[in-house]
């Protein structure tokens, strides 16, 4: 089986952004924001976070929920962080792997994900969207999921990234309000449109930096293991 990563292309954005590219859209556009939705909380080690999935991407939402209510995600394990990018978890061959067990492998019974890229939804810090394969269509993992913890970008590194994108997706731009959050939240924005963004932390943001910043091995795993319980809110 693929392993439920991030594309090396994800990392060679972050080096190549540059200075000197301009601006793609007038800063005056806007795009629609995300809808309020269902809350999950989410108890880790290191705290709990409450998270806010949006109902404009229904089919991550309706999966995500669904595990939830079947205690899927009980006692696994956020198996990869990095610090300044991501934490990834929900990998059911977590639950009981020895400690130089791989992982990164394991998916819940079900097909994949059709992608449920949209305008809106973006890689800020505190969103939560699924891990992929690299395949064609972009299909998400059925229960891999990773939260932003991100860095603070400048707009000529931006201005470089939308340039990127845009050579797969010519509409594509940042808005006022995206750069705005880039320049100051921070986030992963070489991800937006390449990932499924479909919900967001709304409680316990400090938690993301905790357990990014945990001693981890060479497979960043951390060393010792961070669990994760989820319960529905509403």
């Amino acid at each position: 089986m693929k392993k439920f990563v991030f594309i090396v292309l994800s990392f060679v954005l972050i080096i190549a952004a540059s200075a000197q590219t301009k601006t793609i859209k007038p800063a005056t556009q806007t795009k629609p924001t995300a809808a309020s939705g269902r809350l999950v909380e989410i108890k880790t080690d290191y705290g709990t976070m409450v998270v806010k999935l949006y109902d404009s991407t229904p089919l991550h939402r309706d999966n995500f929920i669904k595990l939830v209510k079947q205690k899927f995600y009980d006692s696994l394990l956020f198996h990869r962080v990095i610090e300044g990018f991501m934490i990834q978890g929900g990998d059911p061959e977590s639950k009981h792997a020895d400690s130089a067990a791989m992982l990164g492998n394991g998916e819940a019974p079900g097909d994949m994900i059709p992608a449920e890229f949209r305008t809106g939804l973006y890689h800020k810090k505190g969103a939560l969207a699924m891990a992929r394969t690299d395949n064609p269509e972009k299909a998400s993992s059925n229960c891999q999921f990773y939260i932003v913890q991100g860095q603070v970008y400048t707009n000529a590194q931006l201005n470089d990234m939308e340039c990127k994108i845009r050579q797969n997706n010519p509409d594509f731009y940042f808005t006022d309000a995206e750069r705005k959050t880039y320049n100051t939240i921070g986030g992963t924005p070489f991800l937006d449109q390449n990932y499924t963004v479909f919900g967001e932390v709304i409680k316990g943001i400090d938690v993301i930096d905790k357990i990014a910043a945990a001693q981890k091995d060479a497979n960043d795993r951390p060393l010792q293991n961070i669990r994760m319980k989820m319960r529905m809110l509403n």
